[in-house]
C-alpha cells in the first residue's frame, strides 16, 4: 500500500514539474513575442572629427526581462574602425561586452580594408534592463584623394541588428515569419545559439560621417612645390656650410 502511494506521489510530482517547466517555456516565448512586436532601436553620433562615438539605444517594452538575452550585431563599413586596445582599456567602465569577428589593422587607409562585424552583449552578467544604451568609440580612416574636387566623402553607418533569445524558449520555428539566425552565445565565442532577429523598422535610418579627403588635382603642384622647397633648402644649407667651413 505504501509503495503504491509513493508511486502515485512520484508520478504527480513528475507531472507537476513537467507542467511547471512547460509553463516557464511558454512564458519565455510570450515575452519574446512581445519584444518582437514593440522593441525599438535608434542610433546617433556624438563628437566631431576623426574620433566619434556611436550611441545605440534599445527600448524593450515588457517589464519582466529576467530570461531575455540581447545581442546587437553591427556591420561596419570599411571607412571606420574600432580600436580593440581602446575597448579593452575601457572594459572596467562599461556594462556591455564586445566580440569582433576579425583582426583590425589600425593603420590601413579605407580603400585597403574591408568591413567587419561586432557582436555587442548588453548586461551579459545581469538582468537585461528595459532601456539599453551602448556607446562605442569609433574612428574614421583616411580615404583616397577625390578626383572631382569634393572636399568630403560620406561614410554611412547602418543601425545594428537586434537579436533576442530566451533560455527556455527553444521552439523558434513557431515565430515565423521572423528570421532565426545563428550567432555566438556570449562574447567568449565558445559556441553558437539560435537568435530571433527583430524586423527592420522604417524609422531606423543610418547615420552619416563626413570625412575630409584630399584633392587629386593638386598632386602635381604639391609634389613640384615640395621638390622645389627641398632643393632651395639644400642649396641654402650647403652654402651656409661652405661659408662657415663646416665639415
Amino acid at each position: 500500500m505504501y509503495l503504491s502511494l509513493f508511486a502515485v506521489l512520484a508520478c504527480l510530482s513528475s507531472c507537476h514539474g513537467s507542467f511547471v517547466e512547460d509553463e516557464k517555456k511558454e512564458n519565455h516565448c510570450d515575452v519574446l513575442k512581445q519584444l518582437l512586436e514593440s522593441s525599438a532601436v535608434a542610433v546617433e553620433l556624438r563628437k566631431n572629427g576623426f574620433h566619434r562615438e556611436l550611441v545605440t539605444s534599445v527600448e524593450l517594452s515588457p517589464d519582466d526581462l529576467r530570461w531575455v538575452r540581447v545581442l546587437l550585431v553591427h556591420r561596419w563599413p570599411r571607412g571606420v574602425y574600432v580600436d580593440p586596445y581602446q575597448l579593452a582599456s575601457l572594459s572596467d567602465h562599461r556594462d556591455w561586452q564586445i566580440l569582433i569577428n576579425s583582426a583590425i589593422d589600425l593603420e590601413l587607409p579605407a580603400h585597403k580594408t574591408s568591413g567587419f562585424i561586432t557582436y555587442v552583449y548588453p548586461a551579459p552578467d545581469g538582468p537585461t534592463p528595459r532601456l539599453i544604451k551602448v556607446t562605442i568609440p569609433i574612428h574614421t580612416r583616411y580615404h583616397e584623394p577625390s578626383f572631382d574636387g569634393e572636399a568630403f566623402t560620406a561614410v554611412e553607418i547602418e543601425p545594428p541588428k537586434l537579436l533576442l533569445r530566451a533560455e527556455k524558449c527553444t521552439q523558434l520555428h513557431s515565430f515565423e515569419p521572423h528570421t532565426v539566425v545563428e550567432a555566438p552565445c556570449t562574447h567568449k565565442n565558445l559556441s553558437t545559439c539560435a537568435w530571433l532577429q527583430l524586423p527592420h523598422q522604417q524609422d531606423q535610418g543610418s547615420v552619416s560621417v563626413q570625412v575630409p579627403v584630399g584633392d587629386e588635382s593638386l598632386v602635381i603642384p604639391v609634389c613640384a612645390g615640395t621638390l622645389l622647397v627641398t632643393m632651395i633648402c639644400c642649396v641654402g644649407l650647403s652654402k651656409y656650410m661652405w661659408t662657415h667651413r663646416i665639415v
